[in-house]
């Protein structure tokens, strides 16, 4: 299926798309064209300033036919949430050097597919190279709503990991206080204008050379398993930010594996559980 416009007045191509085509942002058009499914008279343009004169006619393929799937797994959708299994390697949000290969840009994109008055709002976020669970709002009171009350509301946080060496203890705890500086590294410091960080866990296997770990945030604050492993000196294997000296996966070894939050608009508990990838547990077979 396709859609079909006709051109009224003198116009160039992407101007034309992104004034007919209300659901879709500017870089998907882009990718529309990239991906040859724009068609002026019957002939497919790929190039944005293609110029177009009143009576030709755009046809676009399968746009707003049926809803576009993001690349990574919707573990629960409603009204009100999204949960996905977010892939290592994948930005939770835009940065200056990255706009469109992000969950909250392909997200939108799959929500405006179905609604063009849809949206998708940030609640938390993971690290680029963490991969697992990821919540984001459908709507805005429920964003400063979890947002507001995240602490209250998160039941539950759980993290696989894999990091070098091994902890002093099969089971513990660790707490400080969390600094940032000028070049965006956290690290553990005194309590004066610090945020307190918690975090648990428990070694789940082990070898030589690695450690398997549970872990179970307290509190959540940013790179605070990464810190706080390097505070073991036990680092995240392939984090070399955080002083990790190896990087068997290719990755950073960390997997957000439980989440269980009580939500604000119904007082229902959800929970979500993934395994973390099979390549953690290869390593200690």
């Amino acid at each position: 299926m396709t859609k079909q416009f006709t051109v009224l007045e003198e116009d160039t191509l992407l101007p034309f798309l992104l004034s007919h085509v209300k659901n879709l942002s500017r870089n998907s058009i882009k990718s529309l064209l990239s991906k040859k499914q724009v068609s002026v008279n019957g002939k497919v343009i790929t190039k944005f300033d293609h110029p177009l004169v009143p009576g030709q006619r755009v046809e676009i393929a399968a746009v707003g036919t049926t809803s576009v799937k993001p690349p990574f797994p919707i573990l629960f959708e409603d009204d009100s949430l999204l949960v996905i299994d977010k892939p290592a390697g994948l930005l939770s949000i835009a940065t200056e050097g990255e706009k469109v290969k992000t969950a909250y840009h392909q997200l939108t994109d799959y929500v405006k597919s179905k609604d063009p008055k849809a949206r998708i709002f940030v609640v938390h976020r993971l690290d680029r190279d963490t991969s697992g669970l990821l919540l984001f709002a459908k709507r805005e009171d429920v964003k400063r709503s979890l947002q507001e009350h995240w602490d209250d509301i998160v039941e539950r946080r759980g993290y696989v990991a894999v990091v070098e060496g091994k902890p002093p203890q099969n089971l513990g705890t660790i707490q400080s206080y969390l600094h940032e500086n000028k070049e965006h590294i956290v690290y553990s410091g005194g309590m004066q204008g610090g945020k307190k960080a918690v975090t648990n866990y428990e070694v789940l296997n082990e070898n030589p050379t690695y450690s398997l770990l549970q872990i179970d945030l307290d509190t959540g604050r940013k790179n605070q398993i990464r810190v706080h492993m390097k505070d073991l000196s036990c680092p995240v294997a392939g984090d070399k930010k955080y002083g990790a000296r190896t990087n068997p996966l290719g990755r950073l070894a960390l997997h957000a594996s439980e989440l269980r939050i009580r939500r604000p608009d119904t007082g229902e508990t959800l929970s979500f559980k993934v395994p973390a990838p099979r390549t953690f547990q290869r390593l200690f077979l």
